[in-house]
């Protein structure tokens, strides 16, 4: 038996709404059954510190669709470093049906568990790649690359770099502003824009910085 109930339902619900995200039902679903998975796997795997359910809808769903508008505006090919427990890649694959997301992490159990979600919820869009980033070595790069507490903003950029070019749009999901590690920024890097996310539900700062490549 879920441990969701209708009252975590609902606040995705509102909180999609104060975000300004329609939910279609199947979306909703999906989210929900991603996020009964979560809490199931944590239980084994230490996939997130936020172990409450009562936590979990604002600090992993709500808190991965705050960055929606974002992810719209860019391309189609998108990237999740350090993507953990899935956040937000799971969310913003489920939300963009017609984006195709790859997931990566280093840890094995990790993308045991992201692999089990793609199966689970059927999702075409999503690959899981379990390697280091500063070995992945894709294709073509990728038109947006996305981090939620992965590393500094410095790092971020230096083991990301070979990934993407100057159209691609980098996306530092972060707590409080980082004014520090914007000083750190690499030469061939430039702060785009900083956004500030409400969330409904996290008390804390949220903050997004948007980074684009110069050289």
């Amino acid at each position: 038996m879920s441990v969701l109930t209708t009252a975590h339902a609902d606040e995705l619900s509102r909180g999609a709404a104060a975000l300004g995200v329609s939910l279609s039902a199947e979306q909703q679903r999906q989210l929900l059954a991603y996020l009964a998975l979560l809490i199931k796997w944590n239980k084994a795997y230490n996939l997130t510190a936020v172990r409450d359910p009562d936590q979990m809808v604002s600090r992993h769903l709500l808190d991965s669709l705050s960055v929606l508008a974002f992810v719209a505006e860019a391309g189609d090919n998108w990237l999740d470093v350090g993507s953990g427990g899935g956040m937000p890649g799971v969310p913003l694959a489920i939300m963009f049906a017609d984006k195709h997301f790859s997931l990566l992490d280093s840890n094995g159990k990790k993308t045991r568990f992201l692999t089990q979600v793609k199966l689970e919820l059927k999702l075409a869009n999503l690959e899981v790649i379990h390697s280091r980033v500063e070995t992945l070595q894709p294709d073509r790069v990728f038109d947006g690359i996305v981090s939620r507490a992965f590393s500094s903003l410095a790092d971020f950029a230096n083991l990301t770099r070979h990934l993407g070019d100057q159209r691609t749009c980098w996306l530092a999901m972060k707590g409080l502003h980082p004014d520090d590690e914007l000083q750190a920024l690499p030469a061939d890097f430039r702060l785009d824009a900083s956004q500030v996310l409400k969330v409904p539900g996290c008390q804390g700062q949220r903050h997004l910085l948007i980074l684009r490549r110069t050289l």
